[in-house]
């Protein structure tokens, strides 16, 4: 019966190309040599149908259709950063981000990489990409049976892949690799200890940056990653929303999983080889009006860490006398010689300790001292508020205690495992999921015994973590105090307080040869000065010893600047008389 009606439909099949039709239940035209089955169904008369006297009779269906995507289509591994690129970009974009910076800056970065790593946009395809490409038909058709895929066409396939090719090309079909999902997978992990340039995870945040950087956004590299560790940005987990054509198996799991959030270090170091791979002309420049300038930035940190606006005045001394203002110290150059990126915020976190270390001196007695005369001058004068380091320290104290507690709160209660755990091998799978589901079945009757309340919802992004004027009313707001006896008004030039400075040994040295310093400076530090550097380190989300080793080169800047200046002063002095 099978034979009747399909003995007028010749074309070969799309999967075997065997001209061999049969009929399903549904009517629709299969192959008897690969049960592939297609679009196509038997044409019927309506009268036949529907004629009482026909006896309807069903048997249990025998042919199932084949899973398409259960290998999944051919994908190359760039093909998979560049959905969590996107995915990241639109998150930016969502949060006030311009978006010239997605269809502009971050994809010709992108395409600039693809071409200069010779993995798309070029002539010279990398062996690892070119090596699994089939020109040859015979090949071809050997490589599909081998690979297991079905419901693809050799034209389907091409129109899949993603990776442009070289003019004049004729690629027919690809082989999925056998320990990973993509087709590059396995080569990719291999070489991806001897070069550099290969994709990484959190190189997809340092493309973010240097797009945020190259457009002068005011978005820091520190306050990128606080927005990635509060889940505003997709990055922990993110291959459970890769699309469900692109299968992740075997070695794709070290390329794709990400449980941590990475550190500052990494990323500035990956920002910076990224550019320098690229070839990137010098950035726009950091001028006064751009909010990477330390003249703004240290506007936004004053009022975070509830410190006097009068302060400010001070800081642009110190700016302007370290010579870190200058456009040219600012902008970034990649091609420069010694040219480094320079961390925005960290470094105006180091201005504003420096410049409080040359107003109350913070070696545990002067910031005391100064506390008591402020006290006096508040009970005579109530109009005008003096700034008190005491009445500071106790109103921020427990502000950063119970900020810090709901961290660590967060942490312990967020599920770093997927949902959608991965495996490298067939047989580590039954084992990977009947743990999951274990885990699962744990924590459902915990939370039934323990009756947890739900999770709170997620709050908007910002760009402050202390809010003084609306989150604590309660609090003591120091933004208009006066700096009061800390300055000496009556002289000209203004003359400060504090007649002396404290500094750690300014020796220069060599990073790779040398140790972190702070371990061996912090028994000896100040606890005031502690206090301001853990303070910085928390909003910053970087460890203490960057914060410290940063004020270390504004002093180194600063001092030097001024010694020379006296020097000047001296010799012209000298010569005149």
């Amino acid at each position: 019966m099978d034979d009747e009606h399909t003995k007028d439909y010749r074309e070969p099949c799309e999967q075997c190309c065997m001209v061999d039709w049969g009929l399903t239940d549904e009517g629709k035209f299969f192959c008897r040599s690969c049960h592939n089955v297609i679009e196509r169904t038997k044409e019927v008369d309506t009268e036949d149908v529907f004629t009482p006297s026909t006896r309807i009779s069903s048997i249990s269906r025998g042919l199932r259709k084949k899973k398409e995507l259960e290998r999944g289509r051919d994908w190359m591994v760039c093909e998979g950063f560049q959905v969590i690129l996107k995915l990241q970009a639109d998150a930016l974009i969502a949060m006030g981000v311009r978006p010239e910076f997605k269809d502009e800056i971050l994809w010709t970065f992108w395409r600039r990489y693809l071409q200069k790593s010779h993995q798309a946009y070029s002539n010279h395809l990398d062996r690892g990409v070119r090596s699994k490409i089939y020109t040859d038909s015979d090949s071809a058709s050997e490589s599909l049976h081998l690979s297991g895929l079905s419901g693809q066409s050799e034209s389907e396939t091409e129109d899949h892949l993603s990776t442009p090719r070289s003019p004049g090309s004729v690629v027919s079909v690809s082989v999925a690799s056998v320990c990973s999902g993509s087709l590059d997978g396995g080569l990719y992990s291999i070489r991806k200890r001897r070069e550099k340039t290969l994709m990484s995870m959190p190189m997809t945040l340092a493309f973010c940056y240097l797009s945020l950087l190259w457009l002068r956004e005011p978005v820091t590299l520190a306050e990128l990653l606080r927005l990635v560790a509060e889940g505003h940005i997709p990055y922990v987990n993110v291959y459970e929303v890769l699309p469900e054509e692109m299968k992740l198996f075997g070695q794709d799991a070290q390329l794709f999983r990400t449980e941590t959030i990475p550190s500052y270090s990494v990323i500035k170091r990956d920002t910076n080889r990224i550019a320098v791979f690229l070839d990137l002309p010098c950035f726009p420049q950091i001028t006064e009006d751009c909010l990477l300038h330390p003249n703004l930035l240290c506007i936004k940190y004053l009022m975070e860490t509830n410190l006097p606006e009068e302060l400010h005045t001070w800081v642009l001394r110190v700016i302007k006398h370290a010579g870190m203002g200058e456009v040219r110290f600012l902008t970034y150059d990649p091609l420069r010689r010694k040219g480094k990126l320079l961390n925005y915020d960290i470094q105006a976190a180091a201005l504003i300790i420096v410049t409080l270390k040359l107003l109350f001196k913070l070696d545990d007695k002067l910031e005391w001292d100064l506390s008591n005369k402020a006290d006096e001058e508040n009970k005579k004068n109530k109009d005008e508020m003096s700034f008190s380091f005491r009445k500071w320290y106790k109103t921020v104290k427990p502000a950063l205690d119970e900020a810090q507690e709901k961290d660590d709160n967060d942490i312990a209660r967020m599920s770093w495992k997927p949902s959608k755990p991965l495996y490298r091998s067939m047989d580590a799978k039954t084992v990977v999921l009947k743990k999951r589901r274990m885990v699962e079945n744990l924590q459902l009757h915990f939370e039934r015994l323990s009756d947890s309340a739900p999770d709170p919802p997620r709050k908007r992004p910002s760009s402050f973590l202390f809010a003084w004027d609306e989150d604590r009313p309660d609090a003591l707001c120091f933004h208009r105090s006066q700096l009061g006896s800390t300055v000496i008004q009556n002289t000209n030039p203004t003359v400060l307080s504090n007649k002396q400075y404290w500094h750690t040994a300014l020796r220069s040295c060599d990073k790779r040869k040398c140790g972190d310093h702070f371990k061996t400076d912090k028994h000896t530090l100040p606890r005031s000065y502690l206090f301001v550097l853990s303070l910085f380190s928390f909003l910053l989300k970087v460890n203490v010893s960057f914060i410290h080793a940063a004020v270390h080169e504004v002093e180194c800047r600063f001092l030097r600047k001024v010694s020379t200046q006296k020097k000047i002063k001296k010799v012209k002095k000298i010569y005149t008389l």
